[in-house]
């Protein structure tokens, strides 16, 4: 691999901006620069993401809206942005791991493109925490900044498991994207902390981010014992439970 390609901050924001959202910006990791290679620059995307729903939620707020329809609209601009990549990979793994009884039984029910009870359940949990939590924030003024920073932290956590968790099967897009060295996954958190330092106050994002690790620890944990390891739903999962966990750390501030 070229260390060289891996480390330019364009071709791995392309290649992971065009797997983290729908906006087709023509970049694709190869053998040269996997996926995996391009984890540090996943909370600079994330922020962005944030930054599209909290352009959102102002346009709904200043039209007059409900704070809660304001939040509802961010929700549905990132989602609409990522093409519900993470909710997918949390519905996903929640029927897995909720319906299956043997490893590979999970390992099947993750990969069947229907969605089950624990799916359904998860969406709603993940889609109503946020929203009541943005709608809390909002008393603040603080929507906007949470959005980025939520973005910023939560993405950055997908490295770190990817890193440390095996792979819990041969193929997928996790195999695909391969692991992460362990300077790129840490460089991605440490770009989401300062991301995050730039919108909120060093307690604020001293305290969202090691909740963030308590929560992501959990998930990560728990993926290890159900199926020996991550995938890319498991890595979808993570970001979502990093997400809400950071906007509930955020509305109780």
């Amino acid at each position: 691999m070229s260390s060289e390609i891996e480390w330019n901050p364009g071709t791995a924001l392309r290649i992971a901006a065009t797997f983290l959202t729908r906006v087709p910006l023509g970049g694709f990791h190869t053998a040269s620069t996997p996926l995996s290679a391009t984890v540090w620059v996943f909370p600079v995307v994330g922020a962005l993401v944030g930054l599209v729903g909290g352009l959102m939620f102002t346009a709904f707020d200043w039209a007059g809206a409900p704070v809660w329809i304001s939040a509802i609209a961010a929700i549905s601009a990132m989602y609409a942005l990522t093409g519900g990549l993470h909710e997918d990979g949390l519905a996903d793994v929640a029927d897995g791991f909720g319906g299956g009884i043997s490893r590979d039984r999970k390992l099947a029910i993750m990969r069947d493109s229907r969605i089950g009870t624990y799916g359904v359940s998860a969406l709603i949990f993940s889609i109503g925490f946020r929203v009541a939590a943005l709608t809390s924030i909002a008393e603040s003024g603080f929507t906007v900044s949470a959005l980025i920073l939520a973005g910023a932290i939560s993405r950055s956590a997908i490295g770190p498991v990817m890193a440390l968790l095996p792979q819990a099967r041969l193929d997928g897009l996790s195999a695909v994207a391969g692991q992460p060295r362990s300077s790129q996954a840490w460089l991605g958190v440490a770009i989401a902390f300062a991301i995050a330092w730039g919108f909120a106050e060093l307690s604020d994002v001293l305290v969202a981010i090691c909740v963030t690790a308590v929560v992501v620890t959990a998930v990560a944990t728990i993926a290890k014992r159900q199926i020996g390891g991550q995938t890319g739903d498991v890595l979808g999962a993570v970001a979502q439970v990093a997400e809400v966990a950071v906007f509930v750390t955020l509305s109780a501030r």
